[in-house]
């Protein structure tokens, strides 16, 4: 009688190499192994395949899905304008839900019956993987070791490899862990833990630092069509291509470095370091360009919503009814949003040149400080007497009680 089936989101690190071995003897299962390439690079990849059926895997797949991350995950995220608590690009928040769909499909095409990760109780891509599974086939049971197994430290995970014969880089301890993809580079935990300590100069790997950057500006230019990102400097490239050639020009200016503490959904706070040179940019040039062509109250609504479209994903919800509806409402303000945004890169810096738009809202007759026969400055006095109103009623009435309208001391 043939074995029941796991698909393991696979890495070919050490917790996901015991944890195959560990799915075998827990469950009886036979396990399926699953890497996702979301762009960490031919290095962390060479391999894996045959690592993971020499390990036990029963099969093993290799799947590339770069473009559908970056054409169905982070450019809708980009033009929603998405930034959780004003620093995070969302780089690891958008991969999982690409990633645990795909290991969905993989679960569909060999008929198992559950799919397992590596993600610790601690973590938010815990709760990434587990939601993705739910909203797409909520039958699927959902092993997680690191909430299950015995095991509590590196030691321990390197002495069961030992006892079952599994394979495993014998390297020093990172200081600190990595989670790479096409947008950005995650470093958390460590070394980084302490958040009064600065990280290590040598820790980053996309970006220089501002001080080894050149000292010259450079400019780039980058095209949209409907807030979607389309051209580099007048040539137009593939989602996959116009990250990575974005990634090489931030990256040697020294931009899109973040260190923050931010909050975790599991409600404890963290300390993250992230590289995202070219997300830094796209998002930089696609505000500017909504500046230009979207009008006030949808501009500000908008960012509005972008608060919550950088929630839901931080929390796991990408495939959630919101999400979808609030996407509705992001397409419709990007029609307009088409044009040219003009960049100068200056040693960590991000200083915007021109922005041009066919759509562009900004009319250079309304808006000087010579005549025109556009705008009469006797209205002015109109609007401010009908806009003002309930203030003026408040400060006659403030008379009567004999309580002054207060001033914005601190006291």
């Amino acid at each position: 009688m043939a074995k029941e089936k796991v698909v393991l989101a696979y890495s070919g690190g050490l917790d996901t190499s015991v944890i195959l071995k560990w799915l075998q003897e827990t469950y009886g299962y036979d396990v399926v192994a699953m890497v996702a390439d979301v762009g960490q690079g031919e290095d962390e990849l060479a391999g894996l395949k045959e690592k993971a059926l020499a390990t036990g895997a029963v099969a093993a797949y290799i799947e590339d899905i770069k473009e559908e991350l970056v054409r169905n995950y982070l450019f809708p995220m980009l033009r929603s304008g998405a930034v959780y608590e004003g620093k995070y690009l969302l780089g690891t928040a958008a991969a999982r839900p690409a990633i645990a769909k795909r290991l969905v499909e993989i679960a569909e095409k060999e008929g198992a019956v559950a799919v397992a990760h590596g993600c610790t109780g601690k973590g938010n891509d815990q709760v990434r993987f587990e939601l993705t599974v739910k909203a797409l086939k909520p039958e699927l049971q959902v092993i997680a070791p690191w909430r299950e197994w015995e095991i509590t430290s590196r030691t321990e995970a390197i002495e069961y490899a030992r006892r079952h014969h599994i394979p495993i880089p014998v390297t020093v301890e990172k200081p600190y862990s990595i989670d790479r993809n096409i947008w950005h580079i995650s470093y958390e935990g460590g070394i980084l833990e302490d958040p009064a300590r600065e990280p290590d100069p040598g820790m980053f790997r996309l970006t220089v630092s501002p001080e080894e950057a050149p000292d010259q500006p450079e400019r780039v230019e980058i095209g949209f069509e409907k807030g979607i990102p389309v051209s580099v400097n007048g040539e137009e490239l593939g989602p996959v291509e116009l990250v990575l050639a974005l990634n090489r020009i931030a990256g040697r200016n020294g931009v899109g470095r973040v260190d923050m503490v931010e909050n975790r959904l599991v409600g404890m706070k963290s300390r993250g370091v992230y590289e995202t040179p070219g997300g830094t940019l796209l998002a930089f040039a696609h505000r500017e360009l909504e500046q230009l062509t979207l009008d006030r109250e949808t501009y500000h609504f908008k960012e509005a919503i972008a608060l919550k479209y950088a929630e839901i994903l931080y929390y796991g919800l990408w495939f959630s009814p919101l999400r979808e509806a609030l996407d509705a409402f992001v397409a419709q303000t990007q029609e307009t949003v088409t044009g040219t945004v003009m960049l100068q890169l200056y040693k960590g810096n991000i200083i915007v040149s021109a922005r041009t738009s066919p759509y562009s809202l900004y009319h250079s007759d309304m808006a000087t400080f010579e005549s025109d026969d556009l705008y009469d400055h006797k209205d002015a006095q109109g609007f401010i007497n009908l806009f003002g109103l309930p203030l003026k009623i408040r400060g006659l009435l403030s008379q009567e009680w004999k309580q002054p309208v207060k001033e914005g001391e601190i006291g």
